[in-house]
């Protein structure tokens, strides 16, 4: 397999952000990725020195629903932010930049090494094409290479080497068994994944005992949808189970949640990332409004604010927060009424009087 060309973008092949007539925007931000949230999640740590990283210093077990909320912000922005891509793309490089060390087995680690860096984007990729083949009716060969050189151009807005990126979809697929096959391994960082509990955050308003009973079948159920989204040589490794039976309980449950996706609005099928980035380009919010983060209370603990790895989310006053609530609150109130966020705004002069 030969792999794309080691070097920052050239003017031949400039960090140019996808747009909203891309199948990524599409699909990347679509809530319906979610339920692939412990196979994205432990596949990625399977990579060794990604694992490495992640047991060595992520907080994922103390606040995994805090520390995945935060983090999807900027990871949305680098496909949705416009002309801002590119910036996102370096404020996450710049997470990563003192993620280092060496694993139990003496093998040194870096987070902003381009393969271990790529990695996490393949699987990223993968969470699209997954999603859309089990949730949301499935795709065309060609909407798959489509979305293979749509990823290409995602990446390019890190300024990371493109050394390790696949030149065609078909050597993607190749690059993707390999690992599956040969490299990724079932570590303590993978198991934690496949044995998380969530804890209660503090600003949920119901007793321990309710909360765990609520999220330990869905944690189970997204254990279940892994087992099966697997590659094969994965699931092996894992030591999982999958049967004829599965196969045909999980493909009858992604028709039902395809279907009854076609009932929910834009604005609650989409990341607010996306949303933000759909009124932008068709002109109901301006170019340069701010960008959507995440909301305050998801912030990295106390003892764990002001190191480099950890996204911030912005302060807000009591102001701005009451006025995105009242936004909120009227937006949810006139989803069946909004035009699609697809579709450009008409000029003032060419709406019909009624």
């Amino acid at each position: 397999m030969t792999a794309a060309q080691d070097s920052a973008p050239s003017s031949e092949q400039a960090a140019i952000p996808l747009g909203p007539d891309s199948l990524t925007w599409k699909y990347f931000g679509d809530l319906r990725t979610g339920l692939l949230g412990v196979w994205v999640g432990s596949i990625q740590n399977m990579y060794p020195e990604l694992g490495a990283g992640v047991e060595d210093h992520s907080i994922l077990l103390r606040e995994p629903l805090q520390r995945v909320a935060r983090s999807v912000y900027p990871i949305m922005g680098v496909v949705y932010d416009g002309d801002r891509a590119a910036q996102t793309g370096e404020q996450i490089k710049g997470f990563h930049k003192d993620i280092k060390g060496t694993d139990g087995q003496g093998r040194r680690y870096h987070a902003l090494n381009p393969d271990t860096f790529y990695w996490a984007h393949a699987t990223f990729f993968m969470l699209i094409i997954k999603t859309a083949e089990y949730f949301c009716g499935g795709l065309t060969e060609a909407e798959k290479h489509q979305l293979f050189d749509e990823h290409v151009q995602w990446y390019r807005m890190y300024g990371m080497s493109m050394r390790p990126v696949p030149d065609s979809w078909e050597d993607f697929q190749v690059y993707w068994d390999r690992k599956c096959r040969e490299e990724l391994e079932i570590n303590q960082a993978t198991l934690d994944i496949f044995t998380m509990r969530i804890p209660k955050p503090w600003f949920v308003l119901m007793p321990t005992a309710v909360w765990d009973q609520l999220f330990k079948p869905m944690v189970d159920a997204q254990r279940w949808v892994a087992a099966g989204v697997f590659d094969a040589p994965v699931r092996e490794k894992a030591g999982m189970r999958w049967t004829p039976g599965d196969e045909i309980l999980l493909r009858l449950l992604g028709k039902a949640v395809s279907v009854a996706f076609t009932a929910v609005p834009d604005e609650i099928r989409l990341h607010p990332r996306a949303v933000a980035a759909y009124r932008r380009a068709s002109g109901r919010a301006p170019a340069d409004a701010p960008l959507v983060e995440a909301p305050g209370f998801m912030a990295p603990p106390p003892d764990r604010r002001g190191l480099s790895m950890h996204y911030q989310p912005p302060q807000r006053s009591l102001l701005d927060r009451a006025g995105s609530l009242v936004h909120t609150t009227f937006s949810l109130a006139g989803l069946s009424r909004l035009p699609s966020l697809r579709s450009p705004r008409k000029p003032e002069a060419n709406r019909e009087v009624a």
